[in-house]
């Protein structure tokens, strides 16, 4: 195992962005970078031992600097959506930026992928890893209290890259991360998803609006194209005429998990049937939002020049469930001051064969 660090490049202002590259025994290797502690590659072997990377990213800073589809962006304080651009925690509201309609989307304008994070490589055995950490200050993205971000990426021998998050706020407040990465397990310079395969742990989902806001309902998968328990090509159900696939463009809605609250266990799998490339996703959190790339466009040149068009790649963002903090029957993001919020994903990386 080995970590190393080098410049990736210079923002706009003169800012130096530093990239820390972790790489395996098996050769298998992921970076990143302290502007905005993105997730920038993933390489990994398909059955013949073809090595690709699989991950959506640009090969410049500047790309960064704006970065409008969040590729591989961890989203916090609150990821996904919040109702009304508005929250309420202790009595009082507090208002948020309508970035998205008259709702707020993963916390914008704002965004801390658009910031430097401070970085720390670190070896362990078996494993290698670097820490990133934020500080967020009192009303930044309009959320009550000073808050110490943590969000930390290990590779380990398996194949596992395992992301950490972790929070403490000295005011109530809401703590609902994710990672934005995009997938495309046949290499990202791939222009089509929809032959590969998708199995989800679930069997509930939560309905959304026109405005892709939960209703609240957590309606089940069975008998829709909603139902991935077992794994099926992305594009059979895809165009069905089905009410939320035709609001959503495609699938971008959040999947309730059979799983157990606070249990790190496996909610889905994505595999290649070309390449043999299969991914496992594992979380401890409650929901995760399946979204199918329907609004990329090819606005900015992709990592060796890729046209990154729609539905080029998916995402599997671990999540509390969108607008949770309007909806009682859903698990709470809320964040009581001095507790810590923490939480584990991980993204394991396999063949067929295995």
């Amino acid at each position: 195992m080995s970590v190393t660090k080098d410049l990736f490049g210079t923002m706009s202002d003169g800012t130096q962005v530093e990239r820390y590259i972790l790489t395996n025994r098996n050769g298998v290797s992921a970076s990143f970078i302290t502007l905005g502690a993105v997730w920038v590659s993933m390489v990994v072997p398909d059955r013949k031992g073809k090595m690709e990377d699989v991950i959506l990213g640009y090969d410049s800073v500047k790309y960064y600097e704006t970065n409008p589809p969040h590729l591989g962006a961890p989203i916090g304080r609150n990821a996904n959506r919040i109702g009304g651009a508005s929250v309420t925690i202790g009595g009082v509201e507090y208002p948020l930026a309508a970035n998205n309609g008259p709702n707020n989307l993963h916390s914008g304008p704002d965004y801390y992928h658009n910031r430097l994070w401070k970085g720390r490589g670190f070896e362990e055995q078996g494993k290698s890893g670097v820490e990133f950490s934020l500080e967020s200050p009192h009303m930044d993205q309009g959320y009550p209290g000073n808050a110490r971000i943590q969000v930390s990426y290990t590779l380990d021998d398996e194949n596992a890259l395992k992301i950490e998050y972790r929070m403490i706020s000295d005011q109530d407040t809401v703590a609902n991360f994710t990672n934005h990465c995009y997938f495309n397990l046949a290499g990202h310079k791939e222009p089509d998803i929809l032959k590969q395969m998708v199995w989800i742990n679930a069997s509930h989902y939560t309905p959304a609006d026109e405005n892709s806001i939960p209703t609240g309902e957590i309606a089940p998968v069975e008998g829709t194209p909603m139902d991935f328990r077992e794994m099926k090509p992305i594009g059979r159900d895809i165009e069905a005429p089905f009410k939320p696939l035709v609001l959503g463009n495609g699938y971008d809605h959040n999947w309730v998990l059979d799983h157990d609250p606070g249990e790190l266990a496996l909610a889905a799998k994505a595999l290649d049937p070309g390449s043999g490339r299969l991914m496992e996703v594992y979380t401890d959190l409650p929901g995760m939002q399946f979204y199918t790339g329907n609004f990329l466009s090819s606005q900015l040149p992709g990592k060796e020049g890729a046209d990154y068009g729609r539905r080029h790649a998916y995402c599997f963002e671990t999540q509390y469930y969108p607008d949770a903090v309007h909806k009682e029957n859903f698990p709470s993001p809320m964040l009581k001051a001095g507790d810590e919020y923490h939480t584990v994903t991980v993204y394991k990386f396999l063949t067929d064969g295995q």
